[in-house]
């Protein structure tokens, strides 16, 4: 399969990992990354990307076999999706069916189907512990595997039955419970490629997937040496 990837130091085992990335968010270089990834999390125009963006993405995602997945948000291009909202459960379901209807529609005309759900950004933190919000995600995705850290929409989600895939950041510093610290709070960004790949070689045996930031500073860098650490490790890389 064009998605499994191994390292020399993997000796048979199946020790498979995802990697991902957001793309399409007009930010970085989706080209590049999508050379390194195995997944990507591709903006459904909300927060960020276009027609256009997500047409590329799933073009290019079909060409190197890498897997897509539907990378929700609150409308809210101007504050790119960071921006906490309190969004009606109904009217939160419906946009995001409405993001998942139109990636689908792009990743279908590549010969791709949507392989999962990944929140973004605010919406990403606020399903951690609101269940209506979290609710009105899964509602909104049909019965897509989520992508996400450990919280309600995780548990909402096993719990009806539907696949779930477990996240870590090895680009992001974490605080004592467990959870991303805020953006602004010192250590939030690990800094340096070689410290960035070391975390996720730490952090390789606690999930399902690794993401690297598209939007980060070195992204690109950082998901080559990433995806290196890992092979060398002996982690099979292969798409969600």
């Amino acid at each position: 399969m064009a998605d499994v990837v191994s390292g020399a130091a993997s000796g048979g085992s199946s020790r498979f990992l995802d990697l991902n990335a957001d793309l399409g968010e007009e930010v970085t270089d989706d080209a590049a990354l999508l050379r390194v990834v195995s997944s990507a999390n591709v903006a459904c125009g909300y927060h960020a990307g276009t027609p256009a963006t997500m047409r590329a993405v799933c073009e290019q995602a079909a060409e190197r076999g890498v897997s897509v997945g539907a990378q929700v948000s609150y409308d809210d291009r101007p504050g790119f999706g960071r921006v906490p909202r309190d969004v009606a459960h109904d009217v939160l379901r419906e946009q995001v069916a409405d993001q998942v209807g139109v990636l689908a529609e792009h990743a279908a005309a590549a010969g791709l189907a949507v392989r999962y759900v990944k929140p973004h950004g605010a919406l990403y933190h606020r399903v951690l512990d609101d269940e209506e919000q979290a609710d009105a995600v899964l509602a909104g995705s049909g019965d897509l595997p989520v992508l996400g850290m450990p919280g309600v929409v995780l548990d909402a989600a096993r719990a009806a039955g539907r696949v779930v895939h477990l996240e870590g950041f090895p680009d992001r510093g974490y605080g004592p419970d467990g959870r991303l610290l805020p953006r602004d709070a010192p250590g939030a960004l690990v800094e340096g490629t070689d410290a960035v790949a070391a975390a996720a070689v730490r952090l390789a045996h606690t999930v399902d997937s690794v993401c690297v930031h598209g939007d980060s500073p070195g992204a690109v860098e950082h998901a080559v040496a990433v995806r290196r650490a890992l092979l060398d490790a002996g982690w099979v890389l292969r798409g969600l």
